[in-house]
């Protein structure tokens, strides 16, 4: 039966590549299973999960234990493809997702993909949890996946201070003496944490001079960066910085995420600078 693009709520986008084809120029059929298995990994993080911790905090694993493949139509190379996911069916301790091919409205291929949730040591399988029955549910319902708060230092420390410093101090090699200063307790933090109360992206917002605000520190997990999570951080910094009367926000950002606050509005201003071994470039916002 032939699935329909508005059955789905999550989508991945790729496109065929040459590598995936047969000498018919069209996807070699073990390439689907690829495909399907791809956009699952992205699936987990549409619902703010970065995967290898959230299944440790879960004290489980998924594993495969059956994926069928229903053909319709072929995919070709250079075809642009949406790979549509949806979880269907979360039983004791399996959990059933459905996947269609589309391209364009034109459904391709049909997948159905079984996993038992487990216990890695044994990989016998267990109950599935409670909490990743409620948050597989509650993404296909249509619930936020994470829960976004703004406030003072007292308050959201904890999950700042968690993902700051494994992005800045783990990940980028940044001197804990330059991360950890006095100013945080002045500022306004914004942190989203996904729904296992995982921090999964933060930020703050400091008075740069009267009328000015500041914001720094944005952090998102790796696993995560480019599924809006830090747009939610920084819009709520944004909304906060309006909400005092600031005329304006400006941010020094890692020549890296440029592209991102330029996606947002902000504008380059001054030369490029080098702050914490790192090459930076001041932006600037009005409100």
């Amino acid at each position: 039966m032939p699935l329909q693009r508005s059955d789905f709520r999550f989508f991945h986008r790729l496109r065929v590549r040459w590598a995936e084809v047969d000498m018919q120029r069209i996807v070699f059929n073990a390439h689907y299973l690829m495909y399907f298995d791809t956009a699952i990994s992205d699936y987990w993080r549409a619902l703010a999960l970065p995967y290898t911790e959230a299944m440790e905090q879960l004290e489980g694993d998924l594993y495969v234990v059956k994926a069928t493949i229903e053909f319709h139509a072929s995919a070709t190379l250079d075809d642009q493809i949406d790979v549509a996911m949806r979880c269907t069916r979360i039983g004791s301790s399996s959990i059933t997702f459905s996947g269609a091919i589309f391209r364009g409205d034109q459904h391709l291929i049909s997948s159905e993909i079984v996993y038992v949730f487990a216990d890695p040591a044994t990989q016998k399988s267990r109950p599935v949890p409670q909490a990743l029955r409620d948050i597989l549910l509650g993404y296909e319902a249509g619930e936020p996946v994470a829960n976004l708060a703004v406030g003072g230092w007292g308050e959201l420390q904890h999950g700042a201070l968690a993902l700051r410093s494994r992005v800045f101090i783990e990940e980028q090699g940044i001197d804990p003496a330059i991360e950890l200063d006095a100013l945080d307790a002045d500022a306004v933090h914004a942190v989203l944490t996904n729904r296992l109360g995982q921090p999964v992206a933060t930020g703050r917002l400091l008075v740069h001079e009267p009328g000015v605000g500041r914001i720094g520190r944005m952090a998102v997990h790796r696993v995560l960066r480019g599924g809006r999570f830090g747009q939610q951080v920084l819009d709520a910094l944004i909304a906060a910085a309006r909400a005092r009367g600031d005329r304006q926000v400006l941010l020094h950002a890692q020549r890296s995420a440029e592209g991102f606050y330029r996606r947002l509005g902000f504008q380059v201003q001054g030369e490029p600078f080098e702050e914490a071994g790192i090459a930076h470039i001041e932006m600037v916002r009005s409100l």
